[in-house]
């Protein structure tokens, strides 16, 4: 069974810096491309990152050049460095694998909430 469990999320002021972990079980990690994605109140959930499973990467542009994602296959471990937060980055950020392509399920994480202060 599937299971992405995401940790490092928190409080931190405008202009600093957090890093999400999205550790994943019951999968072969390196086989497959995965993303964050975020949902602020009142929004649709929405594309923050994906990585391939050969570490290409592609941002949003509200992100580019500020959020870096990352992984460890090693660790099944997939990772968002979040740097010159704003406070429009407030909001719960999750993981994802989606192996329908394979007929398989679109799976998330428990989402990790970030809140940016001025």
């Amino acid at each position: 069974q599937v299971q992405l469990v995401e940790s490092g999320g928190g409080l931190v002021q405008a202009g600093g810096s957090l890093r999400l972990s999205c550790a994943a079980s019951g999968v072969i990690f390196s086989d497959h491309a995965m993303g964050w994605f975020r949902q602020a109140p009142g929004t649709q959930r929405e594309l923050v990152a994906t990585i391939t499973n050969g570490g290409s990467t592609n941002y949003a542009d509200s992100v580019k050049g500020r959020f870096t994602i990352s992984r460890d296959n090693a660790k099944n471990t997939m990772y968002l460095q979040m740097n010159s937060l704003k406070r429009e980055d407030t909001a719960v950020y999750y993981c994802n694998l989606d192996l329908r392509r394979y007929g398989g399920v679109n799976h998330w994480g428990q989402g990790a909430q970030v809140t940016v202060s001025l």
